[in-house]
């Protein structure tokens, strides 16, 4: 399987990522490639990493994945709908029999394609992980050793979310296996080492340094990547990226490339956070993530200022699950999260990694800030697969309105009550709380920010509203408290809500 890759036209601004990873904006021209590629030397004086390869190499694996599909009777002549009065009706349902029989015989029975990526064996016995792209859903798959050694492999486990794979092959003497290192402890600037399989030229090594950490290139909810410029290509896909002391520290997953081919800027998924999924998947033979049953959002200054935090940091809790683990544990709509499990939660982007990788069933501390007060709650962790699963609770019946709504004009905003018509017009799903936008002044902050009309202000500085008026004399308070922004809770006519901070003049 060729590696993910990031194609760019003759002269673009935006790029994208195969298999999921699209509009990721470039703020400068693309390099040509002769300048791309161009590598900073692994270490100032070292000559050579031959003992590092010797000691790793033999673990490393070329993976050929072998899909087979069953394409008989595809493509064949369908046979009329003729009825029992038409003149020849007989002579056809033979001719049509007739021609699909010999289709049959004819067609191919089987669709074959295959791919090649790369591998490393992490335990003796024989497990070894790589990509979920390489295997997708092959129904062959071959483990191939640098020594020449072939071995047909079983699929443990697969993980979609973080994009990796376990498989299991046999051999009559122990194989040899490299360990996962710890990547929180790698630093900008420190070298690394890459061996795979690139264009399937079987083992290859190249080298470079970690340029960045943390990166989000969208390909997941998880993503937090190591971005290294050493030189991976197409079929590198779920091989090994080592440390100087032969640790795996990530796992070679996409490159971003105008060419095809290495540019000096690909992706590993980190070891802390492959580790855990690995394990996961060696022990239940699927992921058992864990799951606190909220929908959060970012916060930018605006929202900080609004809620009182001084600096934007921790998640905002834009919504809780009826039947999530939040729930029953006191988490509230509007609460920030700013510590989970004892780990700091800096911004959204934090919790759900954290989340993830905490045990399924464990009482976790949590520290939020309600109405600018920090609180502690506990919440015994559910099991995100589950959660997945379970669906939202029927919404309620609508309270009667007056036929005639109440208006009114704040923020750039035109307010109205909610009655039969107005969310007969806005599709708005019964049972929903709020105050209806109905106009939106194109010059306004609260445009900027895209409230749109026909959507509901639910709540306004943390507190519920229900008419117009309730809104102004909400809006009122907060001016008198010294407050420059309102923070609005915003819900679509489908009861997906957010958060918004809007300047108040």
């Amino acid at each position: 399987m060729a590696l993910k890759t990031v194609s760019v036209a003759a002269r673009p601004v935006r790029i994208a990522l195969a298999a999921g990873v699209a509009g990721l904006a470039l703020m400068t021209p693309v390099l040509a490639p002769a300048q791309a590629q161009a590598n900073t030397p692994l270490l100032q004086g070292q000559t050579s990493l031959a003992d590092l390869v010797d000691k790793v190499m033999p673990a490393v694996v070329n993976i050929s994945a072998v899909t087979t599909s069953d394409t008989k009777g595809r493509n064949l002549p369908q046979l009329p709908q003729l009825g029992p009065d038409t003149p020849f009706g007989d002579l056809f349902e033979e001719f049509f029999n007739r021609r699909n029989q010999q289709g049959e015989r004819q067609a191919p029975q089987q669709r074959r394609s295959q791919s090649a990526g790369s591998g490393f064996v992490i335990d003796p016995s024989g497990i070894v992980v790589t990509n979920n792209h390489v295997i997708g859903d092959a129904n062959e798959i071959t483990v191939i050793f640098n020594d020449g050694l072939r071995l047909k492999a079983e699929v443990v486990g697969k993980d979609t979310k973080v994009d990796l794979a376990v498989l299991r092959v046999k051999h009559d003497k122990p194989l040899p296996a490299v360990k996962f290192g710890d990547s929180d402890k790698m630093r900008i600037g420190d070298p690394v080492m890459a061996i795979g399989n690139p264009f399937g030229l079987g083992g290859s090594v190249s080298s470079g340094i970690v340029s960045a950490r943390n990166r989000d290139i969208s390909q997941g909810p998880y993503d937090t990547y190591i971005q290294t410029d050493a030189a991976i290509n197409k079929g590198n896909s779920g091989g090994p990226l080592f440390n100087m002391a032969g640790e795996v520290i990530g796992i070679n997953t996409a490159i971003l490339s105008p060419t095809g081919g290495s540019v000096g800027i690909g992706f590993a998924v980190p070891s802390s956070l492959a580790a855990n999924v690995v394990e996961q998947l060696k022990e239940f033979g699927e992921t058992r993530r864990g799951w606190l049953g909220v929908r959060i959002q970012s916060i930018d200054d605006a929202t900080a200022d609004a809620l009182g935090l001084g600096a934007a940091r921790g998640a905002l809790i834009a919504g809780v699950d009826d039947k999530g683990p939040a729930k029953p544990a006191g988490l509230e709509t509007g609460d920030v999260i700013t510590k989970f499990d004892g780990k700091e939660v800096k911004d959204s982007r934090d919790l759900p990694r954290i989340v993830a990788a905490t045990p399924v069933g464990k009482d976790v501390p949590v520290t939020i800030i309600r109405k600018g007060k920090e609180e502690q709650k506990t919440v015994k962790l559910g099991r995100l697969e589950d959660g997945e699963k379970i669906q939202s609770a029927s919404a309620s019946k609508p309270a009667g309105e007056a036929d005639k709504p109440a208006v009114a004009n704040a923020l750039g905003l035109e307010l109205s009550t909610q009655n039969d018509e107005l969310r007969k017009r806005y599709a708005i799903k019964d049972g929903l709380k709020g105050v209806v936008v109905t106009k939106v002044d194109p010059n306004s902050n609260a445009a900027d920010k895209r409230v749109m009309v026909g959507e509901l202000i639910v709540e306004v500085g943390q507190e519920p509203v229900t008419t117009p008026d309730a809104v102004t004399k909400r809006l009122d308070a907060l001016k008198k408290d010294g407050k420059k922004s309102a923070l609005l809770l915003v819900s679509n006519g489908q009861g997906e809500v957010r958060f918004v901070a809007v300047a108040m003049k």
